[in-house]
């Protein structure tokens, strides 16, 4: 795993350390919430695992369990916040073709209003049964590479 304690030329890093200043909502031994500094809406928050690591397949299960706890602990705090929110956006951008910025992970937790304007742009793909099954297919391999047996836990 590509998880180590900190990389000196990550800003996620500094502001857990200390030495860069972020406003803070969560934290805990293993995981960092703060505001973010560009929001797509007032109340965005980002939630980091307080351990470098740079996407997704850098952390455990465990610890992406407890990050995505975190996660739903935060979303339901800004619907129950005097933030204006209507629903919550829960966005992870997971390598560079992702749109990923600062590679340290990192989940979006941003409160929506029906008159914000946030918008994906996605051209939904029409796909047959058989392009689906073969698709499905594919992801049951990539399953199995990572150790994992269809079927079984």
């Amino acid at each position: 795993m590509g998880l180590f304690a900190a990389d000196p030329a990550c800003v996620f890093c500094d502001i857990v350390a200390g030495r860069v200043r972020a406003s803070r909502v969560y934290e805990d031994a293993r995981v960092l919430s703060f505001m973010e500094i560009h929001p797509a809406a007032p109340g965005d928050l980002l939630v980091i695992p307080k351990a470098h690591a740079a996407g997704l397949e850098d952390i455990d299960q465990t610890l992406t369990a407890h990050l995505f706890q975190v996660v739903h602990l935060l979303a339901r705090a800004l619907r129950r916040s005097e933030l204006p929110c209507q629903g919550v956006n829960v966005f992870l951008a997971d390598g560079e073709v992702a749109d990923q910025t600062v590679f340290h992970l990192h989940v979006h937790v941003f409160p929506r209003t029906a008159d914000d304007l946030f918008r994906l742009e996605v051209r939904w793909l029409d796909r047959s049964r058989a392009e689906l099954d073969d698709d499905a297919a594919r992801v049951r391999d990539g399953l199995a590479r990572s150790g994992y047996r269809y079927g079984h836990p």
